[in-house]
This record gives C-alpha cells, sequence and structure tokens, in this order.
C-alpha cells in the first residue's frame, strides 16, 4: 500500500469542530464554509493533468456522494472507484503572518489534496475529520484545489468490505477553510476528572502550533449555561503545550433531561493583545456503570433507552445537510430515547453538537466491522483511526463509550493470521491507547466473546425473535448475561418490517423456532429463524418491540439497550429484501416517516402525551361476522377511552406490567363497511386523541386476479401512483406480497433508488398494495405508467396532466 505523508494534526481535529460557528470571532482567526460551487469528474485518473484536461467536468455542491442513488439502484453492485473535486479560491492577499487549512469533516475513503498541481497532503480512512495546510503552496490571485477521493477496495483500511453497510464514496460532509495567524491554538483538550453536586475539576490542556512570542499568555474565560462568567485565568506561555487547573463550585450539572453546556473561551495573547481565540463546547456530568448492575448518571440510576443510527437519508444517500443530521436526532429524542449508538463508525459533526445539546448518551464506535485482525499496514491505519476518533470528539459530555469494534472476527480478510490470540492482542493494544488517550470514559465491544473480558462494557448478540428463539424468552437472555458479565449493554434487537404490511394473525415464533435459543448464529442458513421464516408485518415487529420494553423497562439490574436501527439503511448484502438492498430493520423509513414500532417506544420513553391506534396502515381489513379483533392503542396517558363509531368501549388504566400496549388494548367487533374508532388518552386535566378509520368485510378476499393502477395528485404536484392486487370480485387482496415492477414509459420520472416505500421500481406488496411516486415533466404532459410482475403481464395508466382535476384514475 501507498505511504502517506498525512498532513493531519491529530490533535487539532477535535478543538476544529468548536470554533465552526465563531468564524471571525477574533481577528486572527477567519473560519469559512465551502461548500458551495465546486466541480464534479467522475473519472479514476491517478494523476492531477489527466483530470485537468477532461472536458467533463459537472457543478455541484457539497456535500456529495457518487453512490447516492447506484448504490440502492436494482443492479448489483455499486460504483468502488475514485473521482475528482475541483474549486478555485482567490485570495487578494497573502499575509506573511499567516497560515492557511483546509478541513474535511469527512471523505471516503482515501483522499488526495492537491494545491496549484501540487499534492500538498491527504488522508486514509473515511468517517473522521481531516486538515491539510495550504500555506506554501498559495500564490496572490486564483488558486486551483483538486482533490481525489477514492472508495476502492482496500482490505487494509476498516471498515471491512463485508460489512452489513455501503461504504459510500466521496467528500460526504462539510468543507471549511481556515485562516489562522502563525501561531495559534491547534488543541483544547477539556478533562473533568472529578464532579459532584459540590464542584467540579477542570483541567484545560492547551496545544499552541507555531513559534512562541516573548510576552505570550493565555486568557481563559469559562461562562455558564446563561453566559454569565464564572470563572477567568491568566497563564503566561513559555512553551507551546500548558495545562490549567481549576476547581468549579456547585456546577450546573450536563443531564439527559436537562443538558447544560458552559463555554470555555481561550485566548492567545501578545504583549497583552489577542493573535487567537477559540470557543468549547463542555458539560459537567459522572456517570458509573455498576458491577452486574444498572448504570448511573450524576449518582442516579438511569436506564440507558437507546437506538442505532446509520449516517444515510433516502435520495442523498450519506451526504446529508446539517439539518438532517439534527432532524435525526431530534425524532430520536422525541421517541423518548436517551442513548445512541453510532453504528458502526463516526459520524458527523452536527450529530454530536445535537447529542449535547438535546441530552443523548453516545457510544461512539471505531470502523473496526468485520474482516478479522489484519497485517502492520492495517493496524496502523486502524490504531490511528481510534486516536483521531477519540481526539476529534474528547470534548463532547454526551460521549461516554469508545467502541473498539463490531462483529470483528467475522469473515476474515487476512485469514492466516486470525488467531484469538492475534486478535485479543490487537484488541488489548486498543483498549489501552483508548485508556490512555482517555481515562474518564469506558471501553466496548459488540458480539466478540473472546475478548469480553479486556474491555469496559460488554455486548452479546442477543436476536431473540428474529436471527434466533423467540422474543418471549428475553428476560431468561438478559438475566443470564448481567450474571455472566461485570459491565453488560446490550445493544442490537429488534427485526424487519414493510411499512404497511400488516395480518390479522401475528406469529410469536412458537412451535417455529427453538424457544431457547437467543444468539445470532453464524451461519444462518442452518438455522430456522423468523427473520427467514417470519411475515416481515409491522404487526410482529411491534409485539417484539412491546415484549421487550415490557421487560427491560422493569429489571432493576439492566444496565439498558439498544434497538437496531433508527432509520432503514441500505446494505449491499440484502438485494432480495421486500425493498431491494434495504435493510428495514428501522423504525422510520429510509426518508424519516415513522412506522407503527415508533410509537410503541414512545409510549413507553416519551414524556409528551399522546396516543397512537394501531395502525395508520391498516385501514382495509377481513375477517367472519362475529369474530373479535384485538386493538392496540400505544399511549404515555395514565388512562385511555376507546370508542368504536361513537360507542365507549371503556376506560382502561395504562398498566406496565400488563401485555400488550400494557393493557391498553381492546377487543371488538368490526361492523361490516366503515369502522370509526377514537382513542382519548387522559393525562392530568389534559387530553390526547387520535382517530382511525377502517374499512371492513366479512368476506375474506381471493387470489388477485388483476393489478388495478389508481393515482392522486399530492401536494407538491408529484403523482403517487398505486398499485392495487384485486380478485375477481373486485375486492383488494390483502394476502398478496409478492414483488411487483412499477415503469413510468412517458411523461414523467418515477422516484427510484430511493430505498423507500414509494422510491423504489420494485417493491414487494404490502396487503396487495404498494405505491411510487411520479414527477411529470411538465403541468401539460400526459404520464404513462406501467406495473407488472411474473404473474401479471402489464397494467396501463394514462394520466393527462391538464385533465387532473378531472378524473381520479384512468387505469386500463
Amino acid at each position: 500500500m501507498r505511504k502517506y505523508s498525512y498532513q493531519l494534526k491529530g490533535l487539532l481535529a477535535g478543538l476544529f469542530f468548536s470554533i465552526l460557528s465563531i468564524a471571525g470571532f477574533a481577528q486572527g482567526r477567519v473560519v469559512k464554509n465551502i461548500n458551495n460551487g465546486w466541480k464534479y469528474l467522475e473519472k479514476p485518473y491517478t494523476k492531477v493533468d489527466q483530470a485537468k484536461s477532461d472536458e467533463r467536468w459537472q457543478q455541484i455542491d457539497l456535500p456529495h456522494s457518487w453512490n447516492c442513488e447506484d448504490a440502492t439502484d436494482l443492479e448489483p453492485g455499486y460504483r468502488r472507484s475514485a473521482s475528482w473535486y475541483r474549486k478555485t479560491l482567490n485570495f487578494s492577499e497573502l499575509s506573511d503572518g499567516k497560515r492557511y487549512f483546509l478541513y474535511f469533516e469527512g471523505a471516503n475513503i482515501t483522499t488526495d489534496v492537491y494545491v496549484n498541481d501540487v499534492r500538498a497532503g491527504g488522508h486514509v480512512g473515511g468517517y473522521v475529520g481531516f486538515e491539510v495546510e495550504l500555506t506554501k503552496y498559495l500564490k496572490s490571485g486564483d488558486n486551483e484545489i483538486m482533490v481525489r477521493v477514492d472508495n476502492g477496495y482496500d482490505k487494509e483500511v476498516i471498515p471491512s468490505q463485508k460489512s452489513d453497510f455501503f461504504i459510500y464514496g466521496g467528500i460526504t460532509r462539510d468543507v471549511w477553510l481556515k485562516e489562522v495567524s502563525n501561531t495559534f491554538i491547534s488543541q483544547i483538550k477539556v478533562q473533568t476528572p472529578k464532579v459532584s453536586v459540590k464542584s467540579a475539576q477542570t483541567q484545560v490542556d492547551l496545544h499552541l502550533s507555531g513559534n512562541l512570542a516573548k510576552k505570550s499568555a493565555i486568557h481563559l474565560m469559562l461562562l455558564d449555561p446563561k453566559g454569565k462568567q464564572v470563572y477567568e485565568s491568566y497563564k503566561s506561555l513559555n512553551k507551546s503545550d500548558l495545562s490549567m487547573d481549576f476547581k468549579l463550585p456547585n456546577p450546573i450539572l450536563w443531564d439527559v433531561n436537562a443538558p447544560n453546556l458552559y463555554t470555555l473561551k481561550v485566548a492567545y495573547q501578545v504583549s497583552g493583545k489577542t493573535v487567537d481565540e477559540v470557543s468549547e463546547k463542555i458539560g459537567y456530568r459522572w456517570f458509573e456503570f455498576k458491577e452486574h448492575g444498572p448504570f448511573y448518571l450524576n449518582g442516579k440510576r438511569l436506564l440507558l433507552r437507546g437506538t442505532h443510527r446509520h449516517e444515510e437519508h433516502a435520495g442523498v444517500g450519506p451526504a446529508m445537510s446539517n439539518a438532517m443530521h439534527r432532524k435525526d436526532m431530534e425524532d430520536i429524542k422525541n421517541m423518548g430515547a436517551n442513548f445512541v449508538r453510532l453504528g458502526h463508525y463516526s459520524q458527523d459533526p452536527e450529530v454530536y453538537k445535537a447529542c449535547d445539546e438535546l441530552g443523548i448518551l453516545v457510544w461512539d464506535e471505531l470502523p473496526w466491522c468485520r474482516g478479522g485482525v489484519g497485517n502492520q499496514q492495517w493496524k496502523d491505519n486502524t490504531s490511528r483511526l481510534l486516536k483521531e476518533m477519540i481526539n476529534q470528539n474528547y470534548n463532547h459530555p454526551s460521549v461516554i463509550i469508545w467502541s473498539l469494534g463490531n462483529e470483528i472476527y467475522w469473515l476474515p480478510d487476512f485469514e492466516d493470521i486470525n488467531s484469538t490470540e492475534a486478535m485479543n492482542e490487537f484488541l488489548s493494544e486498543l483498549n489501552d491507547i483508548a485508556h490512555s488517550m482517555d481515562p474518564g470514559r469506558k471501553t466496548a465491544i459488540r458480539k466478540y466473546y473472546e475478548g469480553s473480558h479486556i474491555v469496559d462494557v460488554f455486548s452479546p448478540s442477543i436476536w431473540s425473535g428474529w436471527y434466533s428463539g423467540t422474543y418471549k424468552n428475553y428476560e431468561q437472555v438478559i438475566n443470564k448475561s448481567i450474571e455472566e458479565y461485570p459491565h453488560f449493554l446490550h445493544m442490537e434487537y429488534g427485526g424487519s418490517s414493510h411499512l404497511g404490511r400488516h395480518t390479522e394473525n401475528p406469529i410469536n415464533g412458537d412451535g417455529l423456532v427453538n424457544p431457547d435459543e437467543w444468539e445470532e448464529p453464524v451461519n444462518q442458513i442452518e438455522t430456522s429463524n423468523v427473520a427467514k421464516n417470519g411475515d416481515w408485518s409491522e404487526n410482529y415487529i411491534v409485539d417484539l418491540f412491546d415484549w421487550y420494553l415490557h421487560v427491560s423497562e422493569t429489571n432493576p439490574k439492566l444496565t439498558g439497550n439498544a434497538q437496531w436501527a433508527f432509520k432503514d439503511f441500505g446494505t449491499p448484502l440484502r438485494p432480495e429484501n421486500d425493498i431491494p438492498y434495504m435493510n428495514q430493520k428501522g423504525v422510520v423509513d429510509r426518508a424519516g416517516h415513522p412506522k407503527d414500532a415508533y410509537y410503541v417506544f414512545k409510549s413507553y420513553w416519551s414524556d409528551v402525551p399522546f396516543a397512537y391506534i394501531e395502525s395508520h396502515t391498516w385501514t382495509e381489513r377481513s375477517g367472519p361476522k362475529g369474530k373479535s379483533r384485538n386493538v392496540c392503542v400505544f399511549s404515555n396517558a395514565a388512562k385511555v377511552e376507546l370508542f368504536l363509531n361513537g360507542k365507549s368501549l371503556g376506560v382502561k388504566e395504562r398498566d406496565i406490567q400488563q401485555y400488550p400496549a400494557c393493557g391498553l388494548n381492546w377487543d371488538i367487533e368490526f361492523v361490516e363497511g366503515e369502522n370509526k374508532l377514537e382513542a382519548v388518552g387522559y393525562a392530568g386535566d389534559s387530553q390526547v386523541k387520535d382517530n382511525l378509520m377502517v374499512n371492513y368485510t366479512y368476506e375474506q378476499s381471493g387470489s388477485p386476479e388483476e393489478l388495478k393502477l389508481s393515482y392522486e395528485l399530492l401536494e407538491n404536484d408529484h403523482i403517487m401512483v398505486t398499485a392495487t392486487a384485486m380478485d375477481s370480485h373486485g375486492k383488494r387482496s390483502l394476502d398478496y406480497q409478492e414483488k411487483i415492477y412499477f415503469q413510468c414509459l412517458a411523461g414523467g420520472t418515477t422516484f427510484k433508488n430511493m430505498g423507500t416505500p414509494t422510491g423504489s421500481e420494485v417493491i414487494a406488496m404490502a396487503n396487495g398494495q404498494a405505491s411510487i411516486e411520479v414527477v411529470p415533466d411538465s403541468a401539460e404532459s400526459e404520464l404513462v405508467m406501467t406495473v407488472l410482475n411474473q404473474n401479471f403481464k402489464g397494467e396501463f395508466l394514462q394520466i393527462k396532466m391538464t385533465d387532473i382535476g378531472k378524473t381520479t384514475s384512468d387505469s386500463r
């Protein structure tokens, strides 16, 4: 592998995040976002002059990924190669007293940066930030920046190519231009080794880059969460490294319910004049994992209520805006979660900022995901990336765990060196690095049993009810794990669900699988499980989560757990899923729209009163006359009353000891035709309500005879085209769930490659129905749509946009 002369300052990386929001804060420092106005060339040239001579450059803005759609299109594989980015920066005047840097929040995977045709620096490894100094390569006037990014196969760089997620290529996060004085603050590391209600010990370690002038000093100020100055200190400087210690009385603590943040301001001064100044948000808190017991934050027991997040979104892949990142974290918090595992890699700086501000504890993870242990170059890359991750995210009070990897022994890339001894030796090395760099946080790993004794916190692989066993044995399994592992924290549970798919008789695994199994097997081909034999309905996953929460919320010894995963995400390993290439284990879809499961978690975790009738995507149901159906209302209200067609079915009290829905469920008999359900939750003096209309028939539908197409006009002037499987009597075939294939033959473009329930041209039906969003070419165009599969040779729909208000559908 080619050797790189890294311009990355690992200690500098962590500081950079704190200064982005204060561009121009001091005269000597200017930080500017330069996301806009780049050019992109999708060619894997190895030399600058080759790329410059190509005329096929396209105008783009950052963040950007060339895999935003091809990863989730219907063709196997996705582009794993190199591309070029290009931008002109103009410097009307260059000062000898200034230094200039480019900071990349993230680029996947290997990056080379050229300034005026000369290589200025680079980085190997995605998911962490790095910077390149431009100073000696710049000239007055226009300067051309060329960036080559390569996400090609390279087994010496983690994560392994065998991981269950896409390794997207591109400059996938923000890029910043930084101008500083010749001597500037390049690192702030804030430690709070001892915190209590009465006092908080604070140690600020500083590093300055450049030559110190005479009469150099540091001016430090601390502002409380309301902006009031609570501490100030001056200290003379005679070397580049400095530590400043102080004790703060009666600190305002950072907590998941009160995420109080202090502001630390540090100025470098020469002869009393400020040359450079930076600001950092910090928080005071302490935590403890009790031996074979629960988690404590600030001296009080806190059940970790968690989920996981992959960094991607429909249509853009990993190239998410800061607003998108923030929205994800707000939705996680609104669900009631207080903990998130960032799987399986460090994520955008906006995510950590949001967790600090919202009160979400973080498990940050090194992307050692599968692949085993590698050669020396692999080890050097991996240990360096761990150091960069810790330095980058060190000052965030939300981070409590540095995870050293996930499923690290699976599918080794270097098969001749993967003994348990070799794995444990390197894992121990990483563990020592993490503890030496940060003695105040814990290390962890998931699903590597042979190394469970090496790290502080361990998670076995418990997938009861999906990849093994039944969900009903969850309590037995976690009690066993609590006793077996000194600090047990359960990462990953759940299962896939296809939005809108429902069944009147959801399975529970009884008689289907061995109920005593709980660990995910290495070879799933040899195992019978719900993942293979289940129906992927929303009902089953609702029941599974309801049971898990019913157990975990009442276990006094449990540290906590984290559901996998918050949002559906793309993966090359699942082309046969109901939405091809999507892992559908999210409680929201890839565009962030909630599934029923989202409300199950909210009912256990959220303090904001609400009520939700299961399910808003289940409006067509059938069954024999006189057959009662159980209807659940998920709510955090103390009492809930359910009405059917205006008649009260009684008030029930919420009781977490009861299952399902904490006792908020009613057996009802639907009338044939329309049934109006209304739930009223009584939360103190206030009420919360939810309504649902269900069309019920006493006749079971038959096998489908045709696919019928219909459409509706959306608020964004797009068209939603829906295919419905109809039986010979014109009834919707509610049990039909085969894949169908949409195509727009003329007049518009389908939303495809989105990986969402309305953004894929190939999708499995949910209760005999599926939809796709279509963008018309113009207000005068005529859309021609078709849908087909092996059983149906094609159905067509013509839509004249000029007649859109005159008719609802024209299927033939």
